[in-house]
């Protein structure tokens, strides 16, 4: 068997112009995430990070999700949601359950104060969105950086985490 030969893509330069688009959007991503964070915690005792979970929760079929999902729709590990949800279920927005048909695994499941909560910081965060992303962008360069975010989830791949059910494969 002969060995397959790899072709590496050529190494990019520091001083390459196009890392000026990287950079600017490493920069523009945490300072956005920063201030979207600040001002949830500010008006409403809420990280960004929680935030997400509960909206992950009220979009989920009967507001529950696997928490091996959730940490995939949020972006965190099982170690990193599990203190999340730990914080949301000692705050009363979050009730942790065993799985009814999978006793191995844990759901979270959005409570009543949860969703008052939700409801109440939603404005504030879509207040910050339109004012520090939406508004400040163009309606042109808005939709070629959807289409170039799109570009990199197809290609990394998109983590989905559809099936919100206690045992993968069971919808």
């Amino acid at each position: 068997m002969a060995t397959p030969v790899v072709t590496l893509a050529p190494t990019l330069a520091p001083e390459d112009p196009r890392l000026g688009a990287w950079r600017s959007f490493i920069h523009a991503h945490a300072r956005l995430l920063r201030r979207l964070d600040e001002e949830l915690q500010d008006a409403h005792g809420l990280s960004l990070a929680e935030y997400d979970a509960l909206m992950q929760l009220v979009n989920a079929p009967g507001r529950r999700l696997r928490m091996s999902v959730l940490a995939e729709r949020v972006l965190l590990s099982r170690s990193g949601i599990t203190r999340l949800v730990d914080r949301l279920v000692a705050a009363g927005f979050v009730e942790r359950s065993t799985c009814a048909s999978d006793a191995r695994g844990a759901e979270a499941a959005l409570t009543a104060k949860g969703l008052g909560r939700l409801r109440e910081a939603s404005r504030t965060h879509l207040d910050g969105v339109q004012r520090y992303f939406l508004g400040l962008i163009p309606d042109p360069d808005r939709d070629a950086i959807e289409r170039g975010c799109n570009g990199i989830l197809d290609e990394l791949g998109r983590e989905a985490a559809a099936d919100s059910s206690c045992t993968i494969g069971n919808g």
